[in-house]
């Protein structure tokens, strides 16, 4: 493991644990498109057992327990121990006890092989530095036959809020998310799935426009609740003023009023593990 890799894994730990109280609040609606599509393409049937990595407040998992019933289970991991600790709350409070949620690196899954008929990743694949380390583990411990269902943020030119990471990086090195719009590239998801071993693999964009009512709401999303938390959060209040006045001049053009309707995009992907495997066949 490179040095960078493990530092940009830091800055995802406690930026996304800076993040967790306030990340339900400010991007659950505006992640639904691409939740739904995920839990449409590759629904989960009963007793079955799920996966959902980097699973943040739970918002899949949940409904993947749901979905599974008693006779089914779910576990949802996440790098960030205060991410799980809200997903750990939210089962409680929607009396789930067919779920469970651990700290995990979604590269290095301790998880034994072939133990789940479905896996989820909703929007984390791109914040992970070895993107295809973490293919290689989602394949691994899918069970032959198993589904893997995956969405990643689409291109950067059509991701209106995709000026936050120039405008941060202009003011501290901030090391978060080089490669975070690369695997929104026509073809890019679909071919790092072939070469971790699925097929019947099935790549889907999904234009999602961002709305905020106010600039501040706007603001409080990308800086706050978003992959810049851990930067902002060294900030003083002359540099988040100026990084604000930035990020709203950028966004400027989708203005309606006083909202904004920025443009989003997200690639959902749904693949197979063969259910054929090293010469064994499905049980």
């Amino acid at each position: 493991m490179s040095l960078e890799a493990r530092l940009q894994r830091r800055i995802q730990r406690y930026g996304w644990d800076l993040a967790a109280d306030a990340y339900e609040g400010l991007w659950q609606n505006q992640l639904s498109r691409a939740h739904r599509r995920l839990l449409q393409l590759a629904a989960p049937e009963r007793g079955e057992r799920v996966l959902d990595v980097a699973c943040g407040t739970g918002l899949i998992a949940l409904a993947a327990a749901e979905s599974v019933g008693q006779r089914g289970h779910v576990t949802g991991v996440d790098i960030s121990e205060r991410m799980v600790e809200a997903a750990v709350r939210r089962a409680a409070a929607l009396g789930f006890d067919n779920a469970r949620f651990l700290r995990m690196e979604g590269e290095r899954l301790s998880c034994p092989d072939a133990s789940f008929d479905l896996l989820y990743c909703a929007l984390g694949l791109m914040y992970m530095p070895e993107f295809d380390h973490a293919l290689g583990e989602m394949h691994r411990v899918l069970r032959p036959g198993g589904r893997v269902a995956v969405a990643v943020w689409g291109e950067r030119a059509r991701c209106g809020w995709s000026a936050i990471f120039p405008i941060v990086d202009a003011e501290v090195a901030s090391d978060v998310c080089p490669l975070f719009f690369q695997l929104g590239q026509p073809g890019m998801l679909t071919d790092l799935c072939k070469a971790a071993g699925f097929t019947d693999i099935r790549e889907e964009r999904i234009d999602a426009p961002l709305y905020y009512p106010t600039a501040q709401h706007a603001c409080d999303a990308a800086f706050i609740g978003g992959p810049v938390a851990m930067a902002w959060s060294r900030f003083d209040a002359a540099t988040r003023r100026r990084v604000q006045a930035r990020y709203v001049d950028a966004i400027e053009p989708w203005r309606e009023g006083d909202s904004y309707r920025l443009p989003g995009e997200f690639v959902v992907l749904v693949a197979k593990k063969p259910a054929v495997w090293e010469g064994r066949l499905e049980a």
